[in-house]
């Protein structure tokens, strides 16, 4: 099977890693603060734009939050075969772990469209995490 007739799902790979961040982050309030970043690779033989994103964000407590939108990070990158795109964003939970998911939608430059899967990963502060007030 030749790299062009290759499902999407094979030829864009993200790889997700997320940190605690601390200084951002207030027990009393309920605030866990996380930033991460994303990898976006193309192996395949043709240019695709990233266009959109649906987040799940689970808040560790029972409670989802969607969030949709346009592009990544304030920008709609467009990956050239053989190249990545990697960007960094945050989010806020009610809790000290829990975990993102969700895809993103792309458009080829020969104009297909699809969506390719954010692998879940996990947003955990370490146990030794309290506020300084």
């Amino acid at each position: 099977m030749n790299i062009a007739s290759r499902p999407a799902s094979k030829r864009i790979t993200i790889r997700p890693r997320a940190v605690f961040v601390p200084e951002h982050s207030d027990i009393a309030l309920g605030h866990y603060a996380f930033g991460y970043e994303i990898v976006i690779e193309n192996h395949g033989d043709e240019a695709v734009t990233l266009t959109d994103r649906h987040w799940v964000i689970d808040h560790g407590n029972g409670c989802l939050k969607e969030v949709r939108g346009e592009g990544v990070a304030d920008q709609i990158p467009h990956i050239p075969p053989g190249d990545r795109f990697t960007y960094r964003s945050g989010a806020v939970i009610e809790s000290p772990a829990g975990r993102m998911w969700g895809d993103y939608g792309f458009v080829a430059d020969s104009g297909e469209t699809f969506r390719i899967k954010i692998p879940s990963f996990d947003l955990v502060a370490p146990a030794s995490f309290r506020s300084i007030q």
